[in-house]
């Protein structure tokens, strides 16, 4: 599904991301792992197209897709989330899942809601409520929902673009261990539905128990990919994270 081939981005001196090679199969649950400063939301920058790369090549089913912009990105099936949730604070949840299927029509927000608000827009976004467990808090007002909501109408948000593949940024942050537990069974569900994943995490449980293929990055540089188990085991991944001294 989505095919990486030397992608870097600098940014003036500083290297971000560097030479990193990507192969994300259909369906799969791939995550992308890695200290703070590692370069990963910077890659999905860069796969979402937010960023420009300064180098290399990103395929998604084949077609080229580095050099376009996020929006154009978007519509051909990438969808993402982000680290700091950011939903349109004053209005409803409802409504923030509906400026998404606004989007994959290409309306503007305020036509969006004053055209769209109809049946079957209305439902298409109450399923996808009903599947990110939000579907009792549909009239709430964004702002106020707790963190964990927050998370899944993220997600919601992101469904509504139909993706193919979906860019999950540290959507597991901040969540209580039943959240975490809800969110794991979500992403499941959705694998199963068709959609492929690929997520940062730093929860390594929770990478180890979800992912079925790793890359870990280090200064920008991927130092290691494959099973949980073998990147469990891996003595360059133990240093980047615990440092050289570490004794495995």
């Amino acid at each position: 599904m989505l095919k990486v081939r030397n992608l870097t981005r600098h940014f003036g001196g500083l290297t971000a991301v560097c030479n990193v090679n990507l192969d994300v199969e259909d369906t799969c649950i791939f995550g992308i792992l890695g200290p703070n400063g590692a370069g990963k939301t910077t890659l999905f920058n860069l796969l979402s197209g937010i960023f420009p790369c300064s180098a290399g090549e990103i395929y998604f089913n084949g077609q080229q897709v580095h050099g376009h912009a996020a929006h154009r990105i978007a519509r051909l099936g990438i969808g993402r989330t982000f680290q700091i949730v950011r939903p349109f604070s004053e209005l409803t949840v409802m409504q923030n899942v509906l400026a998404a299927i606004g989007a994959k029509l290409g309306e503007s927000l305020p036509v969006l809601l004053g055209e769209y608000d109809r049946i079957p827009y209305t439902d298409a976004a109450r399923a996808l409520l009903e599947l990110t467990g939000l579907g009792e808090h549909e009239n709430e007002i964004a702002k106020n929902l707790p963190l964990g909501m927050l998370r899944r109408l993220e997600i919601a948000r992101a469904l509504g673009l139909e993706p193919q593949l979906l860019l999950l940024d540290e959507s597991f942050s901040g969540l209580s261990h039943l959240e975490v537990e809800a969110q794991v069974e979500l992403v499941r569900r959705l694998r199963s539905q068709g959609t492929g994943i690929l997520l940062i995490e730093h929860n390594m449980q929770v990478a180890m128990n979800l992912c079925e293929r790793i890359a870990v990055l280090d200064h920008g540089e991927k130092i290691a990919e494959g099973s949980p188990a073998e990147i469990a085991g891996n003595q360059q991944v133990i240093e980047a994270y615990l440092g050289r001294d570490y004794d495995a």
